[in-house]
């Protein structure tokens, strides 16, 4: 059975990704208080046949319950019962701000004066442990909403195995760096196809973009470089049990020389059968 527990901070997009694994197959069961997990679990073990997917989504809104997750994630560990830990974050200003466009109200803010800032500060700090022992970790800050169900389709769509999962992704310092990246290559200082009138409306897919960045000696002598740490890391990583390895490359916007060097980057790991898959997350922002 593919067991995922869905869990990470208030409003970065857990009904999204719910909403997404149902629609891949997976029964999926919102707000269950983590005590309740081992015992939700047994259930779908009796009925694996018609509930061999499933996804729950545990989050603040528990209260107090929500304390006695680590106790339940030992009870399924030393049952040897299998899992993955899935964690939404979004950066302060943007959860600040999808509340205020959905007028909803944050779980914890009534015990702090009604402050929405406050909120997310302290609920950032209550899953810091969550989030350090989760399987895969999603920054939802740049992200749309199909780019998201896009990731969820990239990590669910099949049969998740054990073997690490890398994901690759592109993005401009400009909008931020990704939350959840493992590795930050920052290539800002390579040749730079936006000087170039004939280049800029383009992308780094586009032939004439990708010949220009990566047939420059620096980013030949970069590559090089790139490739081998990748290489080196990765069976490394593998061994220590790590699911996810999130490698970001940036430049200024995010158009040009990351998106050709991630999907450089996707496209060598895919050639070795590495499970991996890719992100432009800046590529259509002006």
């Amino acid at each position: 059975m593919e067991f995922v527990i869905v869990t990470g901070l208030s409003g970065a997009g857990k009904t999204q990704v719910l909403h997404a694994m149902e629609d891949m197959g997976f029964f999926c069961v919102d707000n269950l208080p983590p005590a309740l997990i081992p015992v939700f679990y047994d259930l779908c073990v009796k009925s694996e046949d018609i509930m061999g997917r499933v996804a729950v989504v545990t989050d603040t809104r528990g209260g107090e319950l929500f304390k006695s997750f680590f106790k339940a994630m030992e009870a399924l560990k030393r049952d040897k019962k299998s899992y993955k830990i899935l964690f939404l974050d979004a950066s302060d200003a943007v959860l600040v701000r999808r509340f205020k466009e959905t007028r909803r109200k944050h779980p914890l803010s009534d015990g702090l004066n009604g402050s929405l800032e406050s909120a997310v500060k302290l609920e950032r700090e209550m899953l810091k442990p969550m989030k350090e022992s989760s399987d895969y970790v999603i920054d939802t800050s740049g992200v749309s909403p199909a780019q998201l169900r896009s990731r969820i389709a990239q990590l669910f769509l099949t049969q998740a195995s054990d073997s690490l999962a890398v994901h690759c992704i592109s993005f401009g310092f400009k909008f931020g760096i990704p939350m959840e990246a493992d590795l930050v290559f920052d290539v800002r200082c390579l040749p730079n196809p936006f000087y170039d009138e004939k280049l800029r409306p383009m992308t780094g897919l586009d032939l004439p973009v990708k010949r220009y960045v990566m047939e420059k000696e620096e980013t030949k002598g970069f590559v090089a470089r790139f490739t081998d740490m990748i290489d080196y890391l990765l069976p490394l990583y593998a061994k220590e049990g790590k699911s996810q390895l999130v490698i970001a490359v940036g430049c200024t916007g995010g158009h040009h020389r990351s998106v050709a060097l991630a999907q450089y980057m996707h496209d060598h790991l895919a050639e070795q059968g590495v499970r991996c898959s890719v992100t432009h997350r800046d590529m259509q922002k002006y």
